[in-house]
C-alpha cells in the first residue's frame, strides 16, 4: 500500500508541476478534462494517496535491526 501510495504522489506531483510551469493538466488531457469521471476518480486517488502518505512521516524506520 505505501508504494502504490507514494507512486500517485509522484503522479499528482508531476501533474501539478506541469500545470504550475506549463498551465498543462495531463490527467485531464489523458482522460477526457477535469469533470470527466476517469479524471476526478484518479484526482480522488491521487488525494487518498497523500492522505495515506502522511502516515509515513510519523512512522519508525523499520530496519533489519528492528527484526534481530
Amino acid at each position: 500500500m505505501d508504494r502504490v501510495s507514494l507512486l500517485l504522489v509522484i503522479i499528482g506531483a508531476i501533474n501539478w508541476g506541469l500545470i504550475s510551469l506549463f498551465q498543462f493538466d495531463l490527467v485531464a488531457y489523458l482522460f477526457g478534462g477535469q469533470s470527466a469521471l476517469v479524471s476526478r476518480i484518479v484526482y480522488g486517488l491521487v488525494a487518498l494517496a497523500g492522505l495515506w502518505c502522511i502516515s509515513l512521516l510519523f512512522r519508525r524506520n523499520e530496519t533489519a535491526e528492528d527484526h534481530v
